[in-house]
């Protein structure tokens, strides 16, 4: 399995400062149970717990491989282990969610929404190709970002999620799809960077317990003042997505209430300095909306930007959700912004669009049974 070594930041809530972007301020990050978990546990840590117990170190090993490799779900199923000790651990949590509800898109693509240990429903993906299973996952359960454009923000935040809830999403798609988990994008409900600990920690085990490779590990935030920087100093081997959406400050703040307590210039000279602390480059999110950020002015303006530092562009066109009146461009109008910004020598690509009949596409997360 892969080991890049991940440190972790101090223990965090999300700060007060948060109230200036309108946004809920969120009560403390804890477990949503008296005991912790055991999903998201190293090796070492699980051979601690079973020795606490009473029992051989060995059986440390043992439990970690039906966590891992097996996705138990309840200390009384590994069978390896006597029945008497089984039973009297029953109540342990091995921190494993339950399928709520499930949709499957003539695409292939899977949506999951899945219930927690206190009852919050969370959305996670599956999108299979023929060469690969990417897991979109989420870090909160709901988001306190309110995009204007993004269903997840309109229904509000409740709570940070832990590492075993954002761990479990990962083995519940790997186990629905019985096929290996090889990428992982934090793009599904919340802001990561609101979760820095918890995700880290998360990303960790993604990586050196479930062996999804670091560098097919992605972290997307919309970008929050010092957050990046904090994150650079992680030398992390994952991709940090930043959801840019906009070519200049005015077209920002209406599409990201944040962005006005977080000015564009100020968030890309953050970013230069992530590129240049990691040597990693930044991949930008650019979700285009018709007759609003698409004309050959907006390209020439994002070129502009980007001009100088390692980073590509995402665009992601639009998809909709009931709330606004937004539209996606035609096919035409985007290829017409691939080419201005490739005619600036920026390195480009176009998000293809999964999932759409379920609204499980980019932005339409919202732990909803309606679709």
């Amino acid at each position: 399995m892969n080991s890049d070594v991940i440190e972790l930041s101090a223990s965090e809530n999300i700060p007060a400062n948060t109230l200036e972007t309108g946004m809920q301020s969120p009560p403390a990050t804890g477990e949503q149970s008296p005991v912790k978990p055991l999903l998201g546990m190293t090796l070492a840590e699980l051979t601690d717990w079973v020795k606490s117990q009473g029992q051989a170190g060995y059986r440390g090993k043992q439990l970690y491989e039906w966590i891992y490799e097996k996705g138990v779900r309840s200390l009384l199923d590994v069978t390896v282990f006597p029945k008497q000790w089984r039973e009297k651990v029953a109540q342990i949590p091995v921190g494993r969610s339950t399928i709520h509800h499930q949709y499957t898109t003539p695409d292939g693509t899977r949506k999951y929404l899945l219930s927690l240990a206190d009852g919050q429903i969370i959305e996670a993906v599956g999108i299979p190709t023929s060469s690969r299973l990417t897991v979109c996952v989420s870090s909160q359960v709901g988001c306190p970002m309110g995009c204007d454009f993004c269903a997840t923000g309109k229904g509000g935040w409740v709570r940070n999620l832990t590492p075993n809830e954002i761990i479990d999403q990962v083995l519940t798609v790997q186990e629905d799809f019985q096929q290996r988990v090889s990428n992982v994008v934090f793009m599904g409900m919340g802001e990561p960077l609101l979760n820095t600990e918890n995700v880290l920690a998360a990303v960790r085990s993604l990586n050196q317990d479930v062996g999804i490779g670091a560098r097919s590990i992605t972290i997307s935030t919309v970008g929050l003042k010092g957050r990046i920087r904090e994150l650079a100093h992680h030398r992390l081997q994952s991709t940090l997505a930043v959801s840019l959406h906009a070519s200049n400050q005015a077209m920002r703040e209406q599409l990201i209430p944040s962005a006005y307590h977080y000015p564009l210039p100020e968030l890309l000279a953050e970013c230069r300095e992530y590129v240049e602390m990691t040597g990693r480059r930044i991949t930008f999110e650019y979700i285009l909306l018709a007759g609003l950020n698409d004309s050959q002015e907006d390209a020439e303006e994002l070129a502009h930007h980007l001009r100088g530092f390692q980073t590509h562009v995402n665009l992601i066109p639009y998809n909709p959700i009931k709330e606004v009146t937004y539209k996606r461009p035609s096919p035409q109008r985007v290829r017409d912004f691939v080419e201005a910004l490739e005619s600036q020598y920026i390195t480009v690509s176009i998000r293809q669009t999964r999932g759409l009949s379920a609204d499980a596409a980019c932005g339409q997360l919202r732990a909803s049974l309606s679709n």
